[in-house]
C-alpha cells in the first residue's frame, strides 16, 4: 500500500507560497528565531500533556481503578483506524 505524506492536505506549492509570504512579513532574519520559539512551544505544550497523563494514571491506579482497558480500547481504535486508511486509500488512488 502506497502513503503519501500529507500536511493538512497542503500542497508543496502552497507550502511554498506561505514561506514566501512569511519571508516578505518577517524578513529571512526573524525566521529561525520564530521557529525556534514555536518549537520550544510545542515541546512545552508535549511534556504538560505527558506529566498530565502520568498523574492521571498515578491517581488511578492508587484509587485501584483498573487502566488496562484503556490499553484494550486504543487497541481496537488503532484497529479501525487501519481498517479506514485502507479503505479511503483504496478510494483515493480510483479518483
Amino acid at each position: 500500500m502506497i502513503h503519501h505524506a500529507t500536511f493538512l492536505f497542503i500542497s508543496g506549492a502552497e507550502i511554498g507560497f506561505i514561506m514566501f509570504i512569511a519571508i516578505m512579513v518577517f524578513g529571512a532574519d526573524k525566521l529561525p528565531e520564530i521557529a525556534r520559539g514555536l518549537g520550544k512551544g510545542m515541546r512545552t505544550l508535549k511534556d504538560a500533556t505527558n506529566d498530565i497523563k502520568n498523574e492521571i494514571t498515578k491517581t488511578a491506579e492508587k484509587s485501584g481503578i483498573d487502566t488496562s482497558i484503556t490499553s484494550d480500547v486504543k487497541k481496537e481504535l488503532d484497529k479501525v483506524k487501519d481498517d479506514l486508511e485502507d479503505f479511503t486509500g483504496s478510494v483515493k488512488r480510483k479518483f
